[in-house]
């Protein structure tokens, strides 16, 4: 039997609750999900702070404290490439195959339609408060920002010292200017 198979992509910087409801309802229409960590060759700057690898791991922490199966999704890495044409077989060539693309991001909606795939765009979850802008323009400020992340990547941000790291790499920037 032919498994349905979708796909999202996002940055995860950090997972977060919206995220997490994203993926819940996508798993309600499909069997299986491809969860692609986009731009993961970027990390350390106050828009990409953590790494491909940290951020495996809090969305692998973060479905198991959700309850749900590891049977149901997979994570892979996916780099950018230079060259937007060719980003979609890049995206194949890592990932099982895959019949539903889920995406918010305008481009890559656009990119999968030209290349043959159904698209949707899935439904947000209270995006204001939900964003990974939001989660580390609080950690910067000293705002709750512990509310708006399951417990589990808590955890990790602390193992990992995320918020000082996203605290020095934000002075660096701003002597930068």
């Amino acid at each position: 039997m032919k498994k349905m198979r979708g796909l999202l992509v996002g940055r995860m910087q950090p997972v977060h609750e919206g995220h997490l409801e994203v993926i819940k309802r996508i798993l309600d229409e499909v069997d299986e999900l491809i969860i692609g960590i986009g731009s993961a060759q970027l990390s350390h700057t106050v828009k990409d702070p953590f790494t491909a690898g940290e951020r495996v791991m809090m969305l692998t922490k973060a479905l198991t404290e959700n309850d749900i199966p590891a049977s149901k999704y997979y994570i892979i890495p996916i780099q950018d490439v230079a060259c937007n044409s060719i980003w979609v077989a890049h995206v194949k060539m890592l990932t099982p195959p895959f019949q539903h693309v889920y995406s918010g991001n305008f481009l890559v909606q656009q990119l999968f339609r030209e290349g043959g795939f159904e698209v949707t765009v899935p439904p947000l979850y209270n995006r204001k408060t939900y964003s990974g802008t939001e989660v580390r323009k609080r950690m910067l400020n000293d705002e709750d920002w512990e509310s708006l992340i399951p417990s589990s990547v808590k955890d990790v941000i602390y193992e990992i010292d995320g918020i000082n790291r996203l605290k020095q790499l934000s002075r660096r920037e701003l002597n930068e200017i």
